[in-house]
């Protein structure tokens, strides 16, 4: 003896499709300044200077336009309104690679920003690979964006160069870039190394190494603050520098090679607080005690280095501060893109936490 038929998901859609079909129903075609018009009873003229904000319409009529478009779900055909103004309000950034929490923390900033000034953001990330840097760059010039934003982008590619010839650009974190008529942002990389390099001395370390980052000009100033600054202390003999690549893995590796030293370091300073992270996470897998058996020190002061059981000390980049006034360069610019190229350089500080502490006696 059969039961009722069950009515699973799958057999509902065909229902509903079925239905559909049936009436005569499907996607609906997209409304248009034309039905809007129709709708409010104006002409189409009208509706694009109300939405376009004209102030020479009565607020009467602009309230039957916007109510119209509510009730059409129409939206302006970007497209289209760029061709008449000559501009899309889109502003391109590219993020070197976005699994860092320093350049989502700047996004964030940047964003804020731009919202003000009528920007959207698009994000592309390269991942420190020329071809997807590329690939992003042409993305960004198809939409025509009205600028862009370059976050941690070294070395450059001729694509970009290209681009930035013609579009309005503010370079973030490469004091030292090879573009030419951009806007910068930066951090001053040797004063906060050698903040770093300062604190780790006060408690008595000697044997101090330096994790590099990628190549790039940010990564060769933080490590030249490195150098000048236990050379200062006359430490100069106990210089150590491993190459890492800014990510976690690349600094694990890295520790892997002090750390097996002997004698090893007693403590480490990184270039980024995600080199810092591969820094501890080599500590732990070797049996070595943080601060007691090393001190790790990281350069950024992501959200993560704040977490309770990582408390890593670093030296701080104001994150958010570097993306509102990367904003208002880029708007400056594209309002005048023949302006003289500036610069805007930020002052790190050290933030000290549980991950330095004195060395051990033996």
């Amino acid at each position: 003896m059969s039961g009722p038929p069950v009515n699973t998901t799958a057999s509902r859609v065909r229902e509903v499709a079925e239905a559909v079909a049936t009436d005569g129903l499907g996607p609906r075609p997209r409304p248009t300044i034309r039905n809007v018009a129709e709708r409010a009873g104006v002409s189409k003229s009208l509706v694009s200077l109300v939405l376009r904000g004209s102030p020479h319409v009565s607020e009467h009529r602009r309230q039957a336009v916007l109510q119209a478009a509510r009730e059409l779900g129409y939206r302006p055909n970007a497209v289209a309104r760029s061709l008449v103004e000559g501009r899309t309000h889109l502003v391109g950034a590219l993020v070197a690679n976005l699994h860092n929490p320093f350049y989502a923390e700047f996004l964030d900033g940047l964003q804020e920003s731009l919202h003000g000034e009528g920007l959207r953001l698009l994000i592309g990330n390269s991942q420190w690979e020329p071809a997807l840097e590329d690939e992003a760059v042409e993305a960004f010039l198809e939409l025509r964006v009205d600028g862009l934003v370059l976050l941690g982008i070294a070395p450059v590619g001729g694509t970009l160069i290209e681009a930035t010839s013609y579009t309005p650009t503010v370079v973030v974190g490469e004091p030292d870039t090879e573009l030419r008529g951009v806007d910068l942002v930066v951090d001053d990389d040797r004063l906060g190394a050698r903040l770093a390099v300062d604190h780790l001395v006060q408690f008595g370390h000697r044997r101090i190494a330096h994790i590099e980052g990628a190549r790039s000009s940010s990564a060769r100033f933080r490590c030249e603050g490195y150098l000048v600054a236990m050379r200062r202390h006359a430490l100069a003999p106990y210089i150590m520098v491993e190459h890492g690549d800014f990510s976690e893995e690349g600094g694990r590796r890295a520790a892997h090679a002090l750390l097996t030293r002997d004698p090893r370091p007693t403590a480490i300073f990184a270039a980024n607080d995600m080199v810092a992270l591969g820094v501890l996470a080599a500590a732990s897998e070797l049996g070595l005690r943080v601060p007691e058996d090393l001190s790790v020190a990281g350069y950024d002061n992501t959200h993560l280095s704040a977490v309770h059981h990582i408390s890593l000390t670093t030296v701080d980049q104001p994150r958010r501060a570097m993306g509102r006034s990367a904003a208002a360069l880029l708007s400056d610019r594209i309002g005048d893109p023949g302006k003289a190229a500036r610069t805007r350089q930020v002052t790190p500080r050290l933030v000290a936490r549980r991950s330095t502490g004195p060395v051990m006696p033996g």
